[in-house]
């Protein structure tokens, strides 16, 4: 469903806000939505399900975001958004490459451990071929960013003489999030399967431990 102008127009008078504050509204939307369209997908998601939760109506919803699909670019972008502005404040360019490297492995890992649903919204974003996250601008720039602190990193390191020519940025992002990811996206089938439970206490830092000794083996050239 899709909201014509003329009915935007009317819906603006009849949206009820929260002591005039429909910033928060969004943001209440934006929250539930993510659990929503993480815990059953994009075809699955419910808006009325969103809207009771809220306490909004379905119209007022699509007010604000167009439509559903609106609504999940929505949510991917303050997704993503939200793990680049962490990203951004690390402040790694004031570090020793090794100890940047370090210090994006740790955050990176304990990130999407305490936010399993990033994983699950990468996982339905995949499903549909990215073609939501391709064709949204704001995704695009927002991970930017990372490459460029990875580069940064990958040149002082070389500079130094202690890490590869050949390293790129790209490859090396791949790499730590591959890991990271399948902690979280695929938790419960390895879990099942080998009978490992991610969860328990000190898994977690022996998996910084370990996949931060792998990435600096490759970048050493070990």
């Amino acid at each position: 469903m899709m909201l014509t102008e003329e009915a935007m127009l009317k819906e603006k008078a009849r949206v009820p806000s929260r002591r005039n504050d429909p910033e928060r509204t969004k943001r209440d939307i934006l929250a539930v939505a993510t659990k929503e369209f993480a815990d059953h997908g994009l075809t699955g998601a419910r808006v009325d399900a969103i809207a009771a939760r809220t306490k909004t109506t379905k119209r007022a919803i699509y007010y604000y975001f167009g439509s559903k699909e609106g609504l999940y670019v929505a949510v991917l972008e303050k997704a993503y958004g939200d793990i680049r502005a962490v990203e951004a404040g690390m402040h790694l360019e004031g570090l020793e490459p090794e100890a940047a490297i370090r210090k994006l492995i740790d955050f990176t890992i304990t990130y999407h451990e305490e936010n399993p649903d990033f994983s699950r919204l990468v996982s339905i974003e995949n499903i549909h071929r990215a073609e939501h996250l391709a064709a949204s601008e704001s995704i695009q720039n927002l991970n930017v960013a990372i490459i460029r602190t990875i580069e940064d990193i990958v040149r002082r390191g070389r500079e130094k003489g202690i890490f590869r020519t050949d390293a790129d940025p790209v490859d090396l992002h791949m790499l730590i999030s591959a890991f990271c990811f399948f902690r979280v996206s695929n938790r419960y089938t390895f879990g099942a399967i080998f009978n490992q439970d991610f969860s328990e206490p000190g898994n977690l830092e022996k998996h910084k431990q370990m996949i931060g000794d792998a990435v600096l083996s490759w970048l050493k050239g070990c």
